[in-house]
């Protein structure tokens, strides 16, 4: 491993992050895991309508806002979703008004840290957040002690930035 890569890697945080979207509602799960093992498990209900990408946006950035408020400067973030790992890394190009509005909402998160990665992983590699983002929507999920439970009344960037799609399109 050649030296900047091992200081890269020195300190660095792991970020998770899954989303659902249904029918019942639309939520999403994070996994925060400090460099010692340390693991914040998360579970987002979202009280708006959200699509499969909107909802994975929503989680990388509580996860990043997170990890930015324990003052973390080296975190890694990964997703099994195609278009956020695309948009996120400069792979594509934002088409959509709200997919423009959640990268420009990343990118200013950046400065906040050292080192910041998205990665792309597959979706078998994402089963804990997986099953974090099904917990969130789940009725028995007032019972559950020891996984932290937020509910997003709004998405992070202002509905009225967000353009309407025909569904037909």
């Amino acid at each position: 491993m050649e030296e900047d890569t091992y200081e890269d890697e020195k300190g660095l945080w792991k970020l998770s992050v899954d989303d659902l979207s249904c029918v019942p509602g639309s939520g999403a799960g994070l996994v925060l895991t400090s460099p010692d093992g340390w693991t914040l498990e998360y579970a987002l209900r979202f009280g708006f309508k959200e699509t499969n990408n909107e909802a994975e946006w929503e989680a990388l950035i509580v996860g990043l806002t997170i990890a930015k408020h324990l003052e973390v400067q080296k975190i890694e973030a990964s997703s099994d979703s195609k278009l956020v790992f695309g948009l996120a890394s400069g792979e594509y190009e934002a088409r959509e008004d709200s997919m423009a509005k959640y990268l420009a909402h990343i990118q200013s998160l950046r400065s906040a840290f050292q080192v910041l990665r998205v990665l792309k992983v597959p979706r078998a590699e994402n089963s804990r957040v997986d099953q974090l983002s099904k917990l969130a929507i789940a009725g028995e999920l007032e019972k559950n002690q020891t996984v932290l439970v937020d509910y997003l009344d709004k998405p992070t960037i202002s509905e009225a930035d967000v353009i309407e799609i025909d569904a037909q399109q």
